[in-house]
């Protein structure tokens, strides 16, 4: 098989610098503005195109569904009914990325998927155009596809880059809870005592790549829902930033709690540190990833 039908991509995590919840809309759904960065964890999809038509997904993790509840067969039948595709595709998912993590796992999958099929089956589409196409298998995954830095507002679909973040080591670690997205929501309470992150003021430190700023304007509103319900967050976050983190803080709605250093002597010990704590079911160590160099 030739290279025109086969290909590998890597599907890069995000985590968010800041998260605030504007207002509750009358449909339900809340109105945001977050600050959302990409970062070098990754998951890896292997996409071959087949004679045989349909969508075969093969993944490293048991209990992922491989049919039409999952995002990547989601957005590879958008595409394929669109172009009215009679070939097929078979991927591999080797997912890293830890799920139902507030990391955005699988719609970067799904964005990682519409790339591909794109490039496979010469589809002609550009950025912008699969970006809104993205936004039907879910919110976060126009971002997804955009990546680097930006600002999220509206239900998380409206996207305005920013000027890449200053590049830090990053550390991860999800907690053994599994905390659903739903469940936040439904429990955040909006009122006069809500403290709102500075997102206007983390857009500045940005700008002026100062990371012990944006370490300290970091915020993250829905916190005040999961920490009283899982203060396993709150130990990681201050394990953290007892060995060496200038910012530690909880990624969307949780419970994978990220910090950023400002050394990779000191992130790499903090990495250790972490591990042998086990707070943490999964640890890793990476960097923020900028895509306009």
């Amino acid at each position: 098989m030739g290279s025109n039908n086969d290909i590998s991509l890597k599907a890069l995590a995000k985590i968010n610098l800041g998260l605030d919840v504007v207002r509750r809309r009358e449909d339900g759904y809340h109105e945001v503005r977050m600050i959302m960065q990409t970062i070098h964890l990754y998951d890896r999809l292997d996409i071959k195109r087949t004679k045989e038509p349909g969508i075969q997904i093969q993944t490293n993790l048991s209990f992922l569904p491989v049919n039409e509840n999952n995002l990547i067969y989601k957005a590879a039948k958008l595409l394929m009914d669109e172009f009215s595709i009679t070939d097929g595709v078979s991927v591999k998912l080797d997912k890293r990325i830890p799920v139902a993590a507030g990391m955005a796992g699988g719609s970067t999958d799904a964005a990682a998927m519409l790339i591909g099929v794109n490039r496979l089956f010469s589809l002609g589409l550009t950025k912008r155009q699969l970006m809104e196409r993205g936004v039907q298998i879910g919110a976060d995954v126009p971002y997804c596809i955009m990546r680097g830095t930006a600002l999220a507002e509206g239900i998380g679909e409206a996207l305005s880059p920013l000027p890449p973040m200053v590049k830090c080591p990053v550390l991860i670690a999800k907690p053994s809870i599994s905390v659903s997205t739903k469940f936040v929501y439904q429990n955040l309470k909006l009122d006069d005592t809500t403290i709102h992150p500075d997102i206007d003021h983390l857009i500045d430190d940005i700008k002026a790549k100062n990371l012990h700023d944006i370490a300290a304007h970091m915020g993250n509103v829905l916190e005040t829902v999961t920490i009283p319900n899982y203060p396993v967050i709150d130990e990681i976050k201050k394990h953290m930033l007892s060995n060496g983190a200038v910012g530690a803080m909880m990624s969307g709605s949780g419970p994978t709690v990220f910090g950023l250093f400002d050394d990779e002597d000191t992130a790499k010990k903090a990495y250790k540190a972490m591990r042998s704590s086990h707070l943490a079911r999964q640890v890793y160590l990476t960097s923020v990833y900028n895509n306009r160099k």
